[in-house]
């Protein structure tokens, strides 16, 4: 995560590191615990990976998911509608929230 991080960058010096926290689910054991397991696509080897969704996370509670719909296994097309930044971005503007 945290090389992902820096070729974004995404480092401490501008800030972001103190914002957006990035953890890693390598095991998927966070994922399956939210329901949103999936398998992308078995037959090219893929396995096991999180649905697509974006989260309000506060104080450990989740304040709003956008979930990518619909959510199928081997699922052959990949939408991404409603977990984009742009999306987000709006919500916590709707909600005061774009300040943290």
């Amino acid at each position: 995560m945290r090389q992902w991080g820096l070729a974004m960058d995404l480092t401490e010096e501008n800030g972001d590191f103190t914002t957006v926290k990035m953890i890693p689910d390598g095991a998927a054991a966070f994922t399956r615990g939210m329901g949103m397991s999936t398998v992308w696509s078995s037959e090219r080897g893929f396995g096991e990976r999180s649905w697509r969704y974006s989260m309000v996370v506060k104080d450990c509670v989740i304040e709003k998911m956008f979930v990518e719909q619909p959510m199928l296994q081997n699922s052959g097309p990949d939408p991404y509608e409603v977990s984009d930044a742009e999306t987000m971005l709006r919500y916590l503007k709707s909600n005061g929230l774009d300040e943290l």
